[in-house]
Order: structure tokens, then sequence, then C-alpha cells
């Protein structure tokens, strides 16, 4: 019974201190005293998030330039491929014919060059002999113009011909990473369809949008878009898992057109891949942190809420307490305040028992030390009688 006794006396001391460390709540002193703290600068760290996705600094689609069947698939989906390497071959026999027939026709045209040319030779040894007259000449020049002319189609014919043919293999324009391959030997393609894509990711591009106000206001503090970039300080990137990029990326670029629909920027940035661990299309939330070396900062417990709107009570020079709104970063730890308005340095605020103060009330001001040994002694006080009546009271 007796430890019984000890340990509820115990919980009912406890409870006390508990309250002394609340906000809202204070013991019953009687003689009007709060704690209250002069406003001062520390340092301060935070970070702001925003959800990103993931991109290749350069994802290819690839499609073909010729319509047929696919007759090889030379890659795999993940394979590393080269610029210049071919991916799949197209069925190019009708391709082939085209360039043979065209090869007959320039070879044609070419004799029939060459046949014109002696032609002409001929007919300007005869004119200058005076064996023909000028008309003759002239004709004979015609022919040749002609026969340079046919010569000149069916060769733009044959390089046409080639280069079909050549579309009928299909190669990586940029060294990457093949993406998926939804068409398998055998299957018709044409030039609307996309074969896969090729991804490069030596290093990847995260997109993030932040909003038109931080924007402008980042802005005009740097002075110029370029400077509000340089600005920025590097950034790290929080996987789709939760865990943290072990490479820190720069943001590098910003869009110059708002969206509409949502206000936001489009930012990126970009991360160097070496153990290609990130992959074009994944998802993730960038952190930027913000560091202030003369920040106000004060406990979430001594601020009171109401509407969205933020208050202190602030120590009047009459030693009444003035009940003053703030703005405060919405970038938080959970347990601080870092104030942006309606605090500076030198002002006195009451740290705990607000719940009990109202605008123009007139305190004691003590210490947050005071504060908590008056808490300690009236536990220490209270008799086994004093906790039953504040039981039943």
């Amino acid at each position: 019974m007796k430890k019984s006794k000890i340990l509820f006396f115990a919980a009912i001391a406890a409870t006390l201190v508990s309250c002394g460390k609340s906000g809202g709540g204070r013991p019953n002193f009687g003689d009007n005293e709060y704690p209250v703290v002069t406003v001062g600068t520390t340092s301060s760290s935070s970070q702001q998030t925003f959800p990103a996705s993931i991109k290749g600094v350069q994802d290819v689609q690839i499609s073909p330039k010729v319509q047929g069947f696919i007759t090889q698939v030379n890659v795999r989906e993940g394979q590393t491929v080269s610029a210049g390497q071919v991916l799949f071959v197209i069925d190019n026999v009708t391709y082939q014919s085209q360039v043979r027939q065209m090869q007959a026709s320039c070879n044609t045209a070419q004799a029939a060059c060459n046949t014109a040319k002696l032609s002409y030779e001929n007919a300007q040894k005869l004119y200058e002999g005076k064996v023909i007259g000028e008309f003759e000449l002239q004709s004979a020049i015609n022919s040749y113009e002609s026969a340079k002319a046919s010569l000149a189609q069916a060769q733009a014919g044959l390089a046409s011909a080639k280069e079909s043919l050549s579309f009928c293999y299909v190669k990586s324009p940029a060294s990457g990473i093949i993406g998926t391959l939804p068409f398998k030997k055998g299957a018709l393609v044409n030039t609307a369809s996309v074969l896969t894509t090729v991804s490069n990711n030596s290093s990847m591009e995260v997109y993030f949008s932040m909003t038109e106000r931080d924007v402008l206001e980042m802005t005009k503090t740097a002075g110029s878009q370029n400077a509000a970039l340089d600005g920025i300080p590097s950034v790290k990137l929080q996987l789709s898992d939760g865990s943290i990029y072990n490479h820190e990326g720069k943001v590098t670029k910003m869009s110059g057109v708002i969206d509409q629909a949502t206000g936001t920027v489009q930012m990126i940035a970009v991360f160097p891949n070496p153990e290609k661990l990130l992959k074009s299309g994944g998802s993730g939330s960038i952190l930027i942190p913000h560091s202030n070396a003369s920040a106000i900062v004060i406990p979430q417990s001594c601020v009171s809420e109401v509407q969205n709107k933020k208050f202190v009570y602030i120590l009047q020079k009459d030693n009444k307490v003035k009940y003053t709104e703030i703005k405060v970063d919405p970038q938080n730890d959970g347990n601080n305040y870092i104030v942006t308005e309606g605090l500076k340095v030198g002002d006195k605020y009451v740290t705990n028992g607000i719940t009990k103060l109202s605008d123009g009330m007139e305190i004691v001001p003590i210490t947050p030390e005071r504060y908590q040994q008056k808490i300690q002694e009236q536990a220490k006080a209270m008799s086994a009688g004093d906790i039953v009546n504040a039981m039943k009271k």
C-alpha cells in the first residue's frame, strides 16, 4: 500500500512538471508569474521538399524511316549501346532491288552521256574544219548537256535508293541504355512505330516545380535568373524508397513559362549517375537546404494558432503582454519555428502558460529556470492530503 502511494505521488509530481514544460497549461502559483525569454538569433538550417521526376539527359525515341517486317533485333532491354550501333534490321529485299534497278539506270545514263560526249567532240572538230555548220554543232552540244542531266538524275535516284536501303538498318543516334522492346522479330512496323527508347543516363535530369512567388523572390534577390540559379546550393535527391541518393545535384535550368494550371515554374537539377542507379522515368523528391546564421527561432509550444494565423504574447515595458501575430517559415523541424515577421531581436515573449493569458494582461516576468524551479518546489510541497483534495476538485 505504501509503495502504491509513493508511485501515485510520483505520478502527480510528474504531471506538474510536464504541465510546466507544455506551452498551454501552468501550475497555480497564485502570484501571476510567467516565464519570459528575450529574443536572440541563432544559426538554423532547414530544407524544402519538392516532388520530382527523373529523366535521362537525352531520351531518344527510335522509329524506323521505312515500312517493313523486322528481320533482326540486335539488342535486349537494359543493354548499353553506343552511337551508330545497329539496333534493328527491317526486311530490305525490296530496297536492294531498287538499288540494283537504279544502278542499272545510272550505268545506262553514263553510257549515253559518254556517247553524247564523243558526238560533241567530233562535231566540234568538224565545225572547226568547216565541214558542218553551227546548227549541227549546237545540236551536238544540246544532246551532250541532256545526257549529262539524265546521268545526274539517275545518280540522284541511286543515292535515294541507297539511303532507303540504309534506313532498313535502324541505328542508335546516341549512346545510352535500351528501354522496352514492344516489337519482336517478324513484326510489321512503319514510320509511326516506336521501336524503343535510348536513354543517355551518364547523368540524369530531375524535374521539379517551384511556385511563381518563390521564383520571383529568388530572382529579385539575386538580380537575374542566371544569378538566381547560381545562388541555389547543391541539392539532394530522396529516392522513392526514402533513401538519399549518394551524389548531390545542381539546379541548372529554369523554365521561362509559368504553368497557368498550377502557378508553378519547372526547374531542372542535374545529378551524376556513375553507378547507373537512377533510371529514366523514376520518381523522388528534391531537397533544397537553407541555412540562416541569424535566424529567430522560438519553440512551437509558445505559439498559439487561430484560423491559420500564429500569435505570441510579447512583454511590454509596463509588464503587460501584447497578443502579437507572427509569420514563420513554412519549413520546420516539428519543435521550433523560424520567425520571419513579428519578432525582432530584443523583444521578450512568454514561453509557458499562454492559454491563461489575455491581451493586455499584467504579469510578473521570471526566467524559465526560475519557473521550472517553482514547479519542482510546488510538487515537493504537496502532501498526500493535497493530492486527494486536488483529485476531488
